[in-house]
């Protein structure tokens, strides 16, 4: 199978949380498989209406975004670097998990403080960017349409991304974006089935190397636990 780009992600080993994620989003990122919806009494419109725009990433944390190999790069080399990379980071440990309403989309948060994630987010952002080639000018003036305040611009031209750094906030992203009626009646009615399914505490012991197929879904490649 051939990548046209990759990105560090978190992703959340095998379990009842992942499994009904996968069913909610219609992509289960470590299989491949693409399974039928979930019941879910109280929804505005059938599940994987909702879910078109997350679907191809399948349930992740963004750690680092995705991006193309730079040149005189390649897979093995970005494979072992991040398998040292790993191997150097310590866990970090949160309270657990939120599901929250952000804007006009919904998505599972970190509860409590969150200060360790984004050390590690900085570091992975940093760390690996050497693997990473330049934005395209299409990409620039793709992001650039979003309004993107001086400093998240300055992010963008620097590391690839506008949301790295200080203005990064971890979510495992739910829905795409939706009118407000329609987000807050998914949120009552997914909060009675996800809420026992959310891990207290939330522990992120392991970042995984996810690729971006030819037709635009994400795969989970190799998964390292974070061993310091």
């Amino acid at each position: 199978m051939t990548f046209s780009r990759y990105a560090i992600y978190f992703t959340l080993p095998q379990g009842p949380l992942t499994e009904f994620a996968a069913a909610w989003l219609g992509w289960n990122a470590a299989t491949g498989e693409r399974p039928d919806a979930p019941h879910v009494i109280g929804l505005p419109a059938p599940a994987h209406e909702l879910t078109t725009t997350p679907r191809k990433y399948g349930l992740h944390g963004t750690v680092k975004p995705p991006f193309r190999l730079a040149d005189g790069q390649d897979f093995d080399a970005l494979k072992s670097a991040f398998k040292s990379f790993c191997a150097a980071q310590s866990p970090v440990r949160l309270d657990g998990l939120a599901l929250t309403r952000l804007g006009r989309f919904l998505a599972l948060t970190p509860t409590g403080e969150t200060q360790a994630l984004s050390d590690l987010a900085a570091r992975t952002v940093e760390g690996l960017d050497a693997y990473r080639a330049p934005l395209s000018a299409a990409d620039l003036e793709r992001r650039r349409a979003a309004n993107l305040s001086p400093r998240q611009d300055e992010l963008l031209l620097q590391w690839g991304y506008p949301y790295v750094m200080e203005q990064f906030k971890f979510h495992l992203t739910l829905t795409g974006k939706l009118p407000k009626a329609q987000t807050i009646a998914v949120q009552a009615a997914l909060a009675p089935v996800l809420t026992p399914l959310l891990p207290s505490p939330f522990v992120i012991d392991a970042l995984t190397l996810c690729g971006e197929d030819e037709q635009g879904m994400f795969h989970e490649l190799h998964r390292y636990a974070l061993s310091a």
